[in-house]
């Protein structure tokens, strides 16, 4: 039997996040499988309390706004990035909401993602 609509209407849906990377399927597969296994330790079941969207430029950079767009368009509520200083800024360009969680080797700083490390501004940190 299903419920009545006033108590459907008020069941939340699972959050969403944003997975953007440069790379590959193959070249992140470690890293996703840390970053799922880290959610799952800390109670967030993929498909459960949490939906993951991965979007993956596969080395083609010009692909990265369209495919943040596109994260956007399926209202994330954070995103995360791998593949580098490229993907950290294709998303920084594509929005100054949604909070966006990079990982890089580079200098945040001097590369232009935070205004500094003790306060990173705007809606990222690494």
């Amino acid at each position: 039997m299903m419920p009545p609509f006033a108590v459907r209407a008020q069941q939340q849906s699972v959050p969403v996040i944003g997975y953007l990377s440069a790379r590959s399927a193959e070249a992140d597969g470690p890293m996703l499988a840390a970053f799922r296994q880290g959610l799952a330790d800390t109670g967030y079941a993929e498909g459960r309390e949490v939906r993951i969207e991965i979007r993956f430029a596969d080395g083609q950079y010009n692909r990265l706004p369209a495919l943040m767009e596109n994260l956007i368009e399926q209202r994330v509520a954070v995103v995360t990035t791998g593949g580098g200083l490229v993907s950290a800024a294709a998303a920084k360009a594509a929005t100054a909401t949604i909070p966006i969680v990079f990982n890089i080797g580079n200098d945040p700083v001097r590369s232009g993602l935070v205004e500094s490390m003790n306060r990173p501004g705007r809606n990222l940190t690494g």
